[in-house]
This record gives C-alpha cells, structure tokens and sequence, in this order.
C-alpha cells in the first residue's frame, strides 16, 4: 500500500509522546510505509521490541546527546523527562535543539524523506524542511478538543488566550474565574513563557503549525468529529485523523516473571470485572502525600485492586513507598507493584473492570479498548481537558480535587465504588463497555483510517471515512 514512501518521525523525549510516535510509525509499517523514527540511545533501547515482520519497514535511528558539561550536570545523563525532574525539563530541551539539529539536517538531506512528522518541541525541523523542500506535518498526541482548547495557529498569542471568555462546551465550570484559574493552573503554566531554551512552548508549536503542510490527529470522527472539523477550520489546513492506534490485544499467556506471575495467579481467581487496576504512568511525579491519599482511599473503598507504582523519587526504599501497615491491611484484596508493569495484558484481564489513572490520552485509548470504567484522578496538561470530555461523554468520573489540586480518600473511595459497585454508576458501565467496541476496531483504525492516511501521504489528498 505505502509503495515507496518514506517517513521520517520526530518525537520529544517524553513517553507520552515517543510511545504515540511509536505506534503510528507501527502502524505506517503495517500499510508497507517506510518509516526512520529518531530519537537518542537510550530512549531507542526503552521502546518495545519491533516485530520481525515489520523490521523491513521501521529503522530506529540514534543519534547521541552531547550536552555542554553544565546542561549534563543539570541532565545527569537523562534523555527523557521521566529522567528528570519536571524543573528541568526545559534544559533537556536546550541539549535537544542544540545537539539533535545538525545531525537531523544531515540525516535528512541525505536521505531525502516524503514527509517529516513533528512533534511541537522541534521547532528547527520546519526551517529544516523548508531548506531541503521536504513536506512536514504535525503529528498531535491529542484530542483535537484539547487542541482546540489550547488555542492553534493564529489564536497562538497570549492576547488570543485571553480573549477566550467562554470555555468549550464540555468543559464545564462554576463561573469564569474558576475557568481562568483552570487555564492558568493546568494549561497554560509556562505555555507562554519563555525558559532556558529560549523559546516558549507556544512559539515552538506556533512555527510547526505555522509551516507545516497538514495535521495529524490521534483520534477518530466517530469519537469527536465535531472537534476534528473544527480545529482543521481554526488552521485552515488538513486535520488527518489517523485512528485511535489501540494496541493490539495481547494474547493470553502465562506470566511468570516473578511477582507479576503471582499477581496474574490471583486475577484468576477474581470475578469478571471486579479489579481496579491503579497506574499513574511514568511522567506523574507523585508527592507523598498524594501517594498516601490514594492508597488510603483504595483502602476505604474496599474494592480488589492492583497498584503499578513507580518508586517516587522521594522514596527511601520500596517499604517507604507506602503508608505504615497498609500492604498488610489489604493483603487479602489486592495487590502493589513496585516498578515496571505489563499494563496492557493487565488490562487485558477478564477480572479487570475498571482504571483508576491521570486520564492521558493514550491511557484512555488502552483502557476504553477492554471497555472499563473510567476513574479519573488528573494533573497536568491535558489530563483535566480529558477528564472533562470523557465525563461529558459518560465514560468516566472525575475525582474532586481542590483549587490546589488537593484530593482526599473520601473522595477517591467514593468514585471508585460509584465506578464499580453502585447503581448510580451502572450506566458509565454499560457506556464503557460499549465504547470498546469503537477504542477497540482494529479493523477501523488500520484498515479505513490508516490507509486514508497513506493515501493523503501519497497524493495529498485527505478523503473522508
């Protein structure tokens, strides 16, 4: 299908957009694209082994950070922001332009790609493209609604920011000033500041946007077609949906890697759709006490549940991770992982009938796949946009939290149980498991949106689905 086309991807060094990145460029293999992902080292060897039948089409190409010694005392050695402290991810963004965009210019001009497709942190690839007239393409890891509400294109300004008085219908708020606060706390924080590097994030996704010959979109029509349209109106350049890009279901397997095939042991022996499984992912820092809240909450609800948890840098040890005597006191209902977790095959269980995480997008996509109630507790970015949108849409609640971003156990144990247990939420069940069948359509997102996709790559052209 994709002929002799070839593509050239450039992610920003955080997983949730490496792994988005990741996964089209699978998928792009899948139609016969060729495809040169590039990233550092050390992130190539963290992503997930390509399959031998796809390795003709998907080369992974390293190219080394080399910072200036005071930007590698700050880094110490990280190439990705789950490396780092949120802090200093503006200084991974100074080695990055500094040290990625000659050999970029390189690879490129010597092999002449069809198209780029950028991420927003890459700013210098569009005057590369302009150089070398290669055709370049934004690749957006989310929604087309929170593109929307973040402001695209000419709304790029901090005047334009401003000016937005209403927010989006499914955003819903008290009064205007708690949607101003919403924007200054999650959205716009630094968005249009400049930092270290130089240069803001908004000037960064504003001159991508402004050069580039069309959008991608991680989305579909039957999810938020109205957004699509909408946000392709507010550039006035083709928005391309490419799908969902679910993950493919994984078979079932014994797991015997150590704890973990204990762990799948006993969802054997859980009923059908009674498990939470908890999981924040690897860029939500947790505080202390935002760690001790959740599992305090998980206590009260008295729900079967297992908690992926990534060791908090505040951490002493894996015993320090969690509050006094509370593995003990939920021995018999669930359990806690330190560490690394087979999410999908996780999700993938039949005992699992609900998530309780961030709300990123491609967790979203993950979870919604296996159709399970959605319970939403979020931070950062996009995370409250999300929450917002899937609660409009009855697939999900969202945790209270305070003007401060505080949350309480009450709280958390509440949601859970409506999510889960109680007759107020046996409809956001019935929803959540209808919505599998549209997160979940294989057939839809490779076989109509991905080859409407390689045929705009082709021809230029974007046809409807």
């Amino acid at each position: 299908m994709g002929g002799d086309l070839h593509i050239v991807m450039l992610p920003w060094s955080a997983f949730g957009h490496m792994i988005p990145f990741f996964q089209l460029s699978m998928a792009l293999a899948k139609a016969k694209v060729h495809v040169s992902y590039i990233s550092t080292p050390k992130n190539i060897q963290r992503l997930p082994k390509i399959p031998p039948n796809l390795a003709p089409f998907l080369d992974l190409v390293e190219f080394p950070l080399q910072p200036s010694p005071e930007i590698e005392l700050l880094l110490e050695g990280g190439e990705a922001t789950i490396d780092i402290p949120f802090e200093k991810a503006q200084y991974l963004k100074v080695a990055y332009d500094t040290q990625m965009q000659n050999p970029i210019r390189e690879f490129i001009a010597k092999n002449s790609p069809d198209w780029i497709l950028t991420d927003s942190a890459p700013y210098w690839v569009a005057d590369i493209a302009q150089e070398l007239q290669v055709k370049l393409m934004v690749f957006s890891v989310f929604t087309a609604a929170t593109s929307v509400f973040f402001g695209v294109g000419n709304q790029l300004t901090k005047e334009a920011r401003d000016s937005l008085t209403v927010p989006p219908k499914w955003v819903t708020f008290p009064s205007l000033v708690a949607f101003k606060e919403f924007q200054e706390k999650y959205v716009f924080a630094g968005f249009y500041t400049e930092n270290a590097s130089g240069i803001s994030d908004s000037a960064r996704l504003a001159k991508v946007l402004n050069s580039c010959q069309a959008v991608a979109v991680r989305s579909c029509n039957e999810f938020e077609g109205e957004y699509l349209t909408l946000f392709e109106k507010l550039i006035g350049k083709p928005v391309i949906p490419v799908g969902l890009l679910p993950p493919e279901m994984p078979e079932r397997r014994k797991i015997n890697d150590g704890s973990w095939g204990k762990i799948f042991d006993w969802l054997d022996k859980q009923n059908p759709k009674s498990v939470v499984f908890v999981g924040f992912g690897s860029e939500c820092k947790l505080s202390k006490d935002q760690v001790f809240e959740i599992a305090y909450g998980l206590e009260l609800s008295g729900l079967p549940f297992v908690w992926a948890l990534r060791k908090p840098s505040w951490a002493i040890d894996e015993q320090d991770c969690l509050p006094s005597g509370f593995v003990d006191r939920t021995s018999e209902k669930g359990t806690v992982c330190i560490g690394w977790a087979p999410q999908v095959e996780i999700l993938a269980h039949p005992s699992i009938g609900g998530s309780l995480f961030h709300g990123g997008w491609g967790s979203v996509i993950e979870t919604l796949q296996f159709g399970h109630a959605l319970v939403i507790l979020s931070f950062i970015v996009d995370q409250p946009l999300n929450a917002r949108l899937l609660v409009e849409k009855g697939l999900a609640i969202e945790v209270k939290t305070s003007k401060d971003g505080s949350f309480t156990r009450d709280d958390i144990a509440k949601s859970l149980r409506q999510a889960m247990v109680l007759e107020e939420g046996l409809q956001l069940r019935i929803r959540a498991k209808e919505a599998a069948a549209l997160f979940g359509d294989q057939k839809l997102h490779q076989d109509n949106y991905m080859a409407a996709f390689v045929r705009f790559l082709q021809n230029g052209v974007a046809t409807k689905i």
